[in-house]
């Protein structure tokens, strides 16, 4: 399972849009308002970067609202609970 972190900053605060718009698509799992430099992180869990690459330039950078995006890839992943089996990502 590729995870990654997509920092996301919306124009003219047009969270709900871009929040109903971007949770249509498998492998965004997460949305979360934040404050700081950007304004949304968006967790992204799908199965290989491929995957990763269509959805982030197939979807998240043409959703409705967004400005600009930096992606975090995550390198390894340590947790409590199998997270492919809670997500259903192999």
């Amino acid at each position: 399972m590729v995870t990654a972190f997509v920092l996301i900053s919306v124009k003219d605060k047009q969270f709900r849009q871009t929040s109903d718009y971007l949770l249509q698509f498998p492998g965004i799992t997460e949305l979360h308002l934040v404050a700081g430099e950007y304004d949304m992180v968006a967790v992204v869990r799908v199965a290989s970067n491929p995957e990763l690459s269509h959805l982030i330039t197939s979807h998240i950078i043409q959703a409705p609202g967004v400005e600009r995006t930096k992606t975090l890839f995550a390198l390894d992943t340590y947790s409590l609970f199998d997270l492919s089996a809670l997500y259903g990502v192999k």
